[in-house]
C-alpha cells in the first residue's frame, strides 16, 4: 500500500472529531463561508421573491406613469391594444380626524383606483374581505393611519373638502412595494370620491399610473419600446414586471454587492488565519512527521497525509458555515424586516451556497498549500531540531497551488459580480492592504535589528523578540494591523452615517413642507402661517414635474444603460424657475439670466449631473412637461447643498422657459419647535387642498431605515473583525514553539513569569503604537470610500469616537496577544527541553 491509500490510512488514525491543532482553521473557514452563504442566500431569496411577485408588486405586466395630466385619447387607445388597462391616481395629501377643537392631521398617500384594480393579487382587509376599489364616499386606510387618527371601520376622515367613511383597514395591498417611498400611510378611494375632495386642480401635483395586464406570450419590454417610439414627447416613465420596484431592486443589488465584498474580504482575512493555523498544526506535529520520514516516508507521503487531515478539517468548517449561513436567512429577515422590501420564506438557494463553498475551498487551498509543501520538503533532521530550525520553503509545490486557487477565487468573485470593476477594485484594495502590512512587518523586523541595544532589560527583551531567529513579526504586524484597521473602518462608517442623518440634516431642515399652495393665494397663505407662528420663515418656489428626454444630441430613450451618476434620468424630476440663484446653491460656472429675461429659454444644472452627462455650457437639454417637449440651453452649473432638506432642484429654468405651464407653489416653513401643529391646524379650513408634511416625521422614517442599513454594515464588518482576531490567534499559535523555547531559556536564566509577560506586553504595545497610525489612515480611507462612493452619504466621522475605538481596539488586540502568551509561561522547563 502506498500513495493516497496509505496516506488516508495513516491520516484517519490521527483524525478525531475535536480536530486538535486544526480548530483555528475550522473557525476561520466557518466565519467566512457562513457570512458569504447567508449574504448570498438572502440577496438571491429577495431577488427571487421580487421576480416571482413582479406583476402583483407592479400592479400589471407593464406600467406607464406621467405627472399632472391624464393620457390622451391616442395614448389610451394604444394602451388598450396592449391588454386590460387599469388607471390609478396618486398624490400627496392630508387626512384629518379628531374633533373640530382638536383636529389630528396626518400626511397620507392618497390613491384613487378604478373598477379594474387590482389587475393582479387582491386587496385584503383586516376583517378578511378581499376587495377592489371602495364604494364612493368610503376609503380603505392603512393600519398606521387608523392608529394615528384613533379610528376604525365606520369612522370618518376628511381628505381635502370631502368627508369619507372608513370602509375597512388594509391588511394587504399587493402593489404597495411598487409605489415606492411615500410620505405617509396610504388611503385608497374611488375616482368619484377623489373628485369630491377638490384636490385635483390645474397645477396640482399628482401622477397617473396606467397598469396593463397583457396577453400571455407578449413581451413587456418590447411593448414599452414601441409605446415610447409612438409617443416620444409624452414624458412617460415605464416599468415592467421584471423590474417592478427599481428602487428596491437597486437597494438589494447594491447592499448585496457590498456585503458580498465584505464577506470576501472576511474570507481572505480568514485565509491568513488558515495559513497560521496550518503552520501551528505542523509545528505541533514535527516529531510525528520526522518519525514518518525516518521510517521511509517521502516528502510527498508526508504532504499527502497532512493534506488529508487539513482537508477534512476544512470540509467540516465549510460544511458548518453552509449550514449556519442557510439557516441564518430567516433570522436575518426578521431582524431587518423594516428595511427589506419583501420577506422571503426559508428557501435553500443552491447557487449562493455552492459559490460560498467554492470560495472556502479555494481559500483553504491557497493559504494551506505553502506550509504543507514546507512540511514535505523539510528533512527529518530539520524537523527534529524543532524551533531552532525553521521549515524549508516548499518551492513550486507550495506557490503553484496558491496562485492557481487564488486566481480562481478572484475570477469567480469578479466574474459573478454585477459590477466587475468595483469587485476588482475592492479586492485589489484588500490585497494591497495585506501586502502593505506584510511589507511594514518586514521593515520593522529589519529596522529593529539595526537599532542599538537599550539598557533596560525588558525593553531590550521586547525589541529582541521582534527580530530573533524564528520571529513571526510579519505575521504579527499583519494580524494586529488588520484588527486595528477594521476597528477604525467600522467606527468611521457608523459615525459618518449616524452624523449625516442624526446631526447634519435635522439641524438644517425646515419644520414643515407645504405642497399645492395656490399661486394666486400666496399672500393669504403667508398671513395664515404667521397668524399661528409670527416668527416663521416662509420660502415658496414654483413646482412642476417633468422628465429629461434628451441632452446634447442624445435621446434618453436610445440609451442602453444610463451613465454612472445620471440618476436624474430615471423618471420624473421636480422642475422650477427662478429669477435669481436659489438659496442653498452656488454658481460655479456660466452666468445667471438677468431680471426680466425674454430671450432663448435657459437652464442651470447641478454640477454633478453635468459631469455625469458630460454637459458643457451652451449644450441643449430637453424635457417633457405635461406631454409637451421643451428645450433649453445650459447657461450655468451650480453646486447644491443637498443636506439642507430645503428646495434643491437639479434643474432651474429661466421663467420664460416653463412659467406658462399650469402649476402651484411649494413652501418650506421654519419656526420655533412646537408650533408645527398650530400652523397645520390653521391651514386646514382656508387651504383644504394644501398638503402639509412635518419634516421631523420624515426624518424619523429615514433615520430608522438608515439605522438598519448601518446595523447591517456593522454586522458584516463584525464578521471581518472576528476573522482578524482569528488571524491574530493564528499568528500567536504559529509562533508558540519558538516563544516556548525563548521563555524556557529565560526562566532557566532567572527571569520571572511577570517579567516575561511584561516583555511581551511591551513588544505588542510597541507594534500597536506603530500600527495605530497605519490603521488610522487605512481604516479612514476605506470608510470614506464605503460612505461616500457606495452609499453616497456625506463624510462626517466623529473623531472622538474613532480615537476611542482605536484605543479600545489597541487594548483588545494587545490583550488577545497576552492571553495567547499566558499558557506558554506555564510550561515546565524540564518537559519543554526534552521536547525541543
Amino acid at each position: 500500500m502506498s500513495g493516497w491509500p496509505l496516506a488516508w490510512r495513516l491520516a484517519r488514525r490521527e483524525l478525531d472529531w475535536r480536530f486538535r491543532g486544526l480548530r483555528l482553521l475550522v473557525v476561520c473557514l466557518f466565519l467566512g463561508v457562513a457570512a458569504l452563504a447567508a449574504i448570498g442566500s438572502l440577496a438571491d431569496a429577495i431577488g427571487r421573491e421580487l421576480a416571482d411577485r413582479g406583476a402583483a408588486i407592479l400592479g400589471g405586466d407593464v406600467e406607464f406613469a406621467v405627472s399632472q395630466r391624464t393620457a390622451t385619447p391616442a395614448e389610451l387607445a394604444y394602451m388598450a391594444r396592449l391588454g386590460t388597462v387599469s388607471a390609478t391616481v396618486r398624490m400627496q395629501s392630508s387626512a384629518v380626524g379628531g374633533t373640530p377643537a382638536a383636529p389630528i392631521v396626518v400626511p397620507i398617500q392618497l390613491k384613487a383606483v378604478d373598477d379594474r384594480y387590482p389587475l393582479y393579487g387582491r386587496v385584503t382587509l383586516a376583517d378578511g374581505r378581499s376587495v377592489g376599489p371602495p364604494p364612493t364616499g368610503q376609503a380603505w386606510i392603512a393600519p398606521a393611519l387608523a392608529d394615528r387618527l384613533g379610528v376604525g371601520r365606520g369612522g370618518a376622515v376628511r381628505i381635502g373638502s370631502a368627508r369619507l367613511t372608513i370602509g375597512g383597514i388594509i391588511a394587504d395591498e399587493p402593489d404597495r412595494l411598487g409605489e415606492g417611498f411615500t410620505l405617509g400611510p396610504v388611503a385608497i378611494v374611488a375616482p368619484a370620491s377623489l373628485a369630491t375632495t377638490g384636490l385635483v386642480q390645474p397645477g396640482s401635483l399628482y401622477d397617473y399610473r396606467y397598469r396593463i395586464r397583457m396577453a400571455p406570450g407578449r413581451n413587456p419590454a418590447r411593448a414599452i419600446d414601441a409605446f415610447r417610439d409612438a409617443f416620444p414627447a409624452g414624458g412617460w416613465e415605464a416599468k415592467t414586471r421584471d423590474r417592478a420596484s427599481p428602487g428596491a431592486s437597486r437597494f438589494v443589488d447594491r447592499m448585496g454587492q457590498f456585503l458580498t465584498l465584505v464577506g470576501l474580504a472576511a474570507l481572505a482575512i480568514a485565509g491568513i488565519g488558515v495559513g497560521g493555523g496550518v503552520s501551528s498544526f505542523l509545528a505541533q506535529r514535527r516529531g510525528a512527521l520526522a518519525t514518518l520520514k525516518v521510517l521511509g516516508a517521502t516528502g510527498g507521503d508526508v504532504a499527502r497525509i497532512v493534506a488529508i487531515e487539513v482537508g477534512a478539517a476544512a470540509l467540516v468548517g465549510i460544511g458548518a458555515g453552509l449550514i449556519v449561513g442557510a439557516a441564518a436567512v430567516p433570522l436575518l429577515v426578521v431582524a431587518a424586516r423594516s428595511v427589506l422590501p419583501v420577506a422571503p420564506g426559508f428557501v435553500l438557494e443552491p447557487w449562493p451556497l455552492a459559490r460560498a463553498a467554492a470560495y472556502g475551498l479555494l481559500v483553504a487551498i491557497a493559504f494551506a498549500a505553502p506550509p504543507l509543501a514546507s512540511a514535505g520538503a523539510t528533512p527529518a533532521a530539520g524537523l527534529l531540531r524543532g524551533a531552532l530550525a525553521p521549515m524549508r520553503g516548499g518551492g513550486r509545490r507550495g506557490w503553484v497551488p496558491t496562485l492557481a486557487a487564488g486566481g480562481a477565487a478572484l475570477l469567480l468573485a469578479i466574474g459573478t459580480s454585477d459590477q466587475p470593476w468595483l469587485a476588482a477594485g475592492f479586492l485589489a484594495a484588500v490585497a494591497a492592504t495585506l501586502l502593505l502590512l506584510a511589507g511594514l512587518g518586514w521593515a520593522i523586523r529589519r529596522g529593529v535589528a539595526r537599532l542599538p541595544r537599550p539598557s533596560r532589560p525588558l525593553l531590550r527583551l521586547a525589541l529582541a523578540a521582534l527580530h530573533r531567529p524564528g520571529a513571526r513579526t510579519e505575521a504579527l504586524v499583519v494580524a494586529l494591523g488588520l484588527g486595528l484597521t477594521l476597528f477604525v473602518l467600522l467606527a468611521g462608517i457608523r459615525t459618518s452615517i449616524d452624523s449625516a442623518v442624526a446631526t447634519t440634516v435635522p439641524a438644517r431642515a425646515p419644520a414643515l413642507f407645504a405642497l399645492d399652495v395656490p399661486r394666486d393665494r400666496e399672500a393669504a397663505f403667508r398671513a395664515t402661517v404667521r397668524s399661528a407662528a409670527p416668527d416663521a420663515t416662509i420660502r415658496t418656489v414654483p413646482l412642476m414635474r417633468g422628465t429629461i428626454t434628451g441632452y446634447r444630441d442624445i435621446r434618453v430613450a436610445d440609451l442602453k444603460q444610463l451613465p454612472e451618476g445620471a440618476w436624474a434620468l430615471r423618471g420624473e424630476r421636480g422642475l422650477t424657475y427662478a429669477t435669481t440663484v436659489p438659496e442653498g446653491s452656488k454658481l460655479i460656472a456660466g452666468r445667471w439670466w438677468p431680471q426680466g429675461y425674454t430671450g432663448e429659454p435657459l437652464v442651470s444644472v447641478d454640477e454633478r449631473l453635468a459631469q455625469a452627462l458630460d454637459l458643457k455650457i451652451g449644450d441643449r437639454l430637453t424635457i417633457a412637461l405635461l406631454g409637451v417637449e421643451r428645450t433649453a440651453r445650459v447657461a450655468s452649473f451650480r453646486r447644491i447643498e443637498w443636506d439642507t432638506l430645503g428646495f434643491n432642484f437639479v434643474m432651474v429654468f429661466s421663467p420664460n422657459a416653463i412659467a406658462d405651464a399650469p402649476h402651484n407653489l411649494a413652501a418650506t416653513i421654519d419656526m420655533a419647535k412646537g408650533r408645527e401643529g398650530a400652523v397645520t391646524r390653521a391651514l386646514l379650513a382656508p387651504f383644504p387642498s394644501v398638503s402639509v408634511i412635518e419634516v421631523r416625521g420624515v426624518l424619523a422614517q429615514v433615520q430608522g431605515i438608515v439605522g438598519q442599513v448601518a446595523a447591517a454594515i456593522a454586522a458584516a464588518a463584525g464578521v471581518a473583525v472576528a476573522a482578524g482576531i482569528a488571524v491574530l490567534i493564528g499568528a500567536i499559535a504559529a509562533a508558540r514553539e519558538a516563544r516556548t523555547y525563548d521563555a524556557v531559556v529565560l526562566r532557566m536564566l532567572g527571569a520571572t513569569r511577570w517579567q516575561l509577560l511584561a516583555g511581551q506586553a511591551i513588544e505588542y504595545a510597541l507594534l500597536g503604537l506603530v500600527l495605530a497610525v497605519v490603521a488610522l489612515a487605512l481604516g479612514l480611507g476605506g470608510a470614506w470610500y464605503v460612505v461616500t462612493q457606495l452609499f453616497a452619504f456625506p463624510w462626517a466621522p466623529d473623531p472622538v469616537v474613532v480615537a476611542m475605538t482605536l484605543v479600545v481596539g489597541l487594548v483588545a488586540v494587545v490583550g488577545v496577544g497576552l492571553a495567547g502568551a499566558w499558557p506558554i509561561l506555564g510550561v515546565r522547563p524540564a518537559r519543554a527541553l526534552r521536547q525541543l
